[in-house]
């Protein structure tokens, strides 16, 4: 199908490319970038128009940690349903992490993950492996046969490696082959609480997780990455002295990136109110002053994404008392317009903003995108075309009832949000028209 996109600002992170122009879609690639292609004689004919006028066309959002809640976890999430929330909010492309049920360490299961998404025809799904067999930390698992199958990193989810030996040979298992190893900074002992350490969790009677729990498992991973140079990516980082050790680590040249959740980014501990269970999230809201660090490490490059850490919950798991509820919130559909909420405030330009949703994941997926490596989250003439067409002006409120997702639970329902999606395309194919939604 050609597809014209007529009008609208084109924005590309990678190139610096932010003008007005249109954008000729044919054969699943960009073919080209650049005003009047829509003119009688410009030699492109399109099958269908989208009309861009005062929105901005963007590369297609990389979200590098969205549950499918597929296999195993059917009542929480199907994955029909948040493929149609992540092409919603913009998404081409996520990364699954592999604490499903059961765990992504056979290459069947991500096999049949993969298969059952490619039939959708909605947004590219990256399966991350389980590093260790059934994220027990203790056997590691089959890393070559599940990458054959499709597996771009391995990872633990939320389940630290206790056996610091075993994390070492997990390390140097995958530096050997070039894969990279994803880990949520948290010590196993430390990090046993349900929100932040602070005198809010104290008056609360919450059982608390201070920042040390991130600092130790930092220490932990740098000393293991000089020794063994291998590749990490720190998942989910919460603290403003953890960001201080990222920093440090990046600036000593060792291997590592960074990825910091929508919910730390705009929420603190406060924020958990009156024990709202939708605010019982890993890693737990802390103080103002980490969410200002946060906020700008994004902003200065030294976190290299935004994630939407989308985890959708049941009804039945959510609505208990705070430190019974099961933890996670909705937000894919959320990810754009948290992204603007937070430029809109601190006075970041769309370039370095939609970076945080394109160029910066991709380079933290690297050769892992396999065949797109060369285009992802750019645009590109001769690329795929994975695009996103927004409107940075407008503005919309997220209730439960018309969120695609099949959780309803998020901290932000009811707010007034800015920025909506009008336009998905995931290989040159429209996955999602807001107008026939």
């Amino acid at each position: 199908m050609k597809i014209l996109i007529s009008g609208g600002r084109v924005v590309d992170p990678a190139s610096g490319l932010d003008q007005l122009a249109d954008v000729a879609v044919a054969a699943g690639r960009i073919i080209a970038i650049k005003p009047g292609l829509g003119a009688e004689g410009s030699g492109f004919t399109p099958s269908r128009t989208i009309d861009a006028t005062d929105c901005i066309v963007s590369p297609g959002f990389i979200d590098l940690s969205v549950r499918l809640r597929e296999p195993g976890q059917e009542h929480a999430g199907m994955l029909e349903s948040e493929m149609a929330a992540a092409v919603a909010g913009g998404v081409t492309s996520l990364v699954c992490p592999p604490d499903t049920d059961p765990v992504l360490d056979e290459p069947g299961l991500v096999d049949m993950l993969k298969h059952r998404a490619e039939k959708l025809h909605r947004a590219r799904v990256f399966p991350l492996g389980a590093l260790t067999r059934g994220l027990k930390g203790e056997v590691l698992t089959e890393m070559v046969e599940l990458t054959e199958a499709g597996c771009i990193a391995f990872g633990q989810a939320e389940v630290p490696i206790v056996n610091t030996q075993v994390l070492q040979r997990a390390l140097q298992y995958a530096g050997t082959f070039g894969y990279t190893t994803w880990l949520r900074p948290q010590d196993a002992w430390l990090g046993k609480g349900v929100a932040a350490s602070g005198a809010l969790a104290t008056r609360m009677g919450l059982a608390g997780i201070p920042v040390a729990a991130e600092l130790i498992a930092l220490h932990t991973i740098f000393e293991l990455v000089r020794s063994t140079r291998a590749r990490v990516h720190l998942c989910r980082i919460s603290s403003a002295a953890g960001i201080e050790l990222v920093r440090q680590a990046k600036a000593e040249g060792l291997p590592v990136t960074c990825d910091v959740s929508v919910h730390n980014l705009h929420l603190i501990d406060v924020d958990l109110g009156y024990f709202d269970s939708r605010t019982r999230l890993s890693p737990p809201l802390r103080q103002q002053r980490d969410r200002d660090a946060l906020r700008a490490a994004l902003a200065d490059g030294t976190i290299d994404a935004l994630v939407s850490d989308h985890t959708p919950v049941d009804e039945d798991a959510k609505v208990l008392p705070f430190a019974e509820a099961e933890v996670g919130a909705t937000a894919v559909e959320l990810l754009l317009s948290l992204a603007a909420r937070w430029a809109q405030a601190d006075g970041v330009d769309w370039l370095r903003t939609l970076g945080t949703l394109t160029t910066g994941p991709a380079r933290v997926l690297g050769q892992g995108l396999g065949t797109l490596s060369a285009s992802a989250g750019r645009l590109v003439e001769g690329g795929v075309a994975d695009l996103t067409v927004f409107d940075p002006n407008a503005w919309w409120t997220p209730q439960a009832a018309s969120l695609r997702s099949q959780g309803k639970h998020t901290p932000f329902i009811g707010q007034e949000l800015p920025a909506v999606v009008r336009a998905t395309l995931v290989g040159g194919q429209v996955a999602f028209d807001a107008t026939a939604a």
